[in-house]
């Protein structure tokens, strides 16, 4: 196995990256109510998944490296609850495929944390 030089390697980082880049094309179309409130903590949210990866990526403890993982874990769950409250607030009609695309990061992010806490 290769070693990764860059976080842009990590295929977590560029699928969590896709999915930032996903929730700013969708917040676009929310009411403009929300843009300090619901799409706010969205895209923060969604940005701190690949931001937390990129941390962890370049720290050299391991226990340094599990924490900023756990955290995108946690932003990443945060994520998927405002997905659900705009679905239900009629905001986003489908959001089945950033669903899938966010359990296919919490999966990677799982992966990652217990092969360095191994």
């Amino acid at each position: 196995m290769e070693k990764l030089e860059s976080f842009r390697q990590l295929i977590v980082w560029q699928k969590s990256h896709q999915l930032v880049l996903n929730i700013y094309r969708i917040t676009k179309e929310f009411p403009k109510a929300e843009i300090f409130g619901l799409i706010s903590q969205m895209r923060r949210a969604a940005v701190s998944v690949p931001a937390n990866i990129v941390e962890g990526f370049k720290k050299r403890g391991i226990r340094d490296k599990i924490n900023f993982y756990n955290i995108a874990q946690a932003s990443l769950e945060e994520l998927r609850y405002y997905l659900i409250l705009s679905k239900d607030l009629g905001y986003l009609v489908q959001s089945e495929d950033l669903d899938k695309l966010a359990d296919e990061i919490s999966k990677m992010l799982t992966r990652m944390i217990i092969n360095l806490d191994t």
